[in-house]
């Protein structure tokens, strides 16, 4: 049995591979209200990364995509260097200018940033793609502590039998 929220349901990208209400891929939008949020495909940090643009294109929300003066790391769950440099530049990087970009996390307590701003001051991102492919293969970061419990359960994305 199911135990969700009353009205609510879980949406996550197709190519995650995980469970959930409803899975959803490129181009796809969702609907509330007179607003919808269009997914962009943007894979790199997992295969399943979208990130969700507002209609009129003034917000998006990255996910662990793209965050503030950072970006996903790319050393496990599919993670792929080239793959996740060339989503940030093409779907994200392409809109426009002041569109506010609010990443899942942050660990710094920062909320939002800007396409302008993490183009210019992003020091990974701003850099060539051969020099960005080096500095996250080289990052040399543990494996997160909650991982082994993290990745099961974001595969069932909350569904619980």
């Amino acid at each position: 049995m199911k135990t969700m929220m009353p009205g609510c349901r879980s949406v996550i990208s197709n190519d995650s591979g995980a469970l959930a209400d409803i899975c959803i891929k490129e181009g796809d939008y969702i609907n509330f209200g007179k607003f919808f949020l269009e997914a962009r495909s943007t894979p790199g940090h997992t295969d399943g990364c979208l990130t969700y643009v507002l209609n009129d294109s003034s917000m998006a929300f990255t996910g662990d995509a793209l965050l503030i003066r950072g970006c996903g790391r790319t050393d496990f769950q599919q993670g792929c260097p080239k793959t996740l440099y060339q989503s940030v530049h093409e779907k994200i990087f392409s809109l426009p200018a002041d569109c506010l970009l609010y990443p899942a996390h942050d660990y710094t307590g920062q909320t939002v940033t800007t396409v302008e701003e993490e183009r210019r001051l992003n020091p990974r991102l701003t850099k060539p793609l051969a020099e960005y492919i080096d500095i996250m293969n080289n990052l040399n970061l543990p494996k997160p502590s909650q991982i082994d419990i993290a990745v099961p359960a974001n595969l069932r994305c909350g569904i619980q039998d």
